[in-house]
């Protein structure tokens, strides 16, 4: 089979139907409609999760928890994975992402201290744990807040 010879199954695609195109068409008049009632008319038919006035299930389930609109969510690197980067390098975000440590930024970078640092880097990032503070610099590195 080739390209040019594909073809859909039969019955697997029908074409539209053209409404309200004369009593003939057998979709004349009412378009398919009925007669009368809210979802004859135009823009008619119910809401989103309308229940035919049943307490709708969105209503029905207990709400739980609380979602803090204003969260700031960070891509999170630990320290003991820089440690791939040669002495005296500045870490920043495009070199994070270029080597595959963070995939998106989402709202910043937050490096935390979990493992061992053993060369010297300059890392810039959103946010630092104070324990990723320590092992930077203890390694002889600095810390830019960004």
């Amino acid at each position: 089979m080739k390209l040019h010879e594909l073809q859909y199954n039969e019955g697997a695609r029908s074409s539209r139907k053209r409404l309200g195109r004369g009593q003939g068409s057998g979709q004349g008049k009412t378009a398919g409609k009925g007669h009368k009632g809210q979802n004859a008319r135009s823009g008619g038919g119910v809401s989103l999760g309308f229940e035919g006035g049943q307490t709708p299930l969105f209503r029905r389930i207990p709400k739980r928890g609380f979602t803090n609109r204003t969260r700031k969510e960070y891509a999170i690197v630990n320290v003991s994975s820089l440690d791939i980067f040669d002495n005296g390098t500045v870490v920043t975000t495009e070199l994070l992402m270029e080597v595959g440590l963070v995939k998106k930024t989402l709202d910043g970078i937050k490096i935390l201290g979990n493992g061992e640092l053993s060369k010297k880097l300059t890392v810039n990032a959103n946010k630092f744990s104070k324990s990723a503070v320590v092992v930077i610099e203890k390694a002889g590195g600095s810390v830019v807040v960004i």
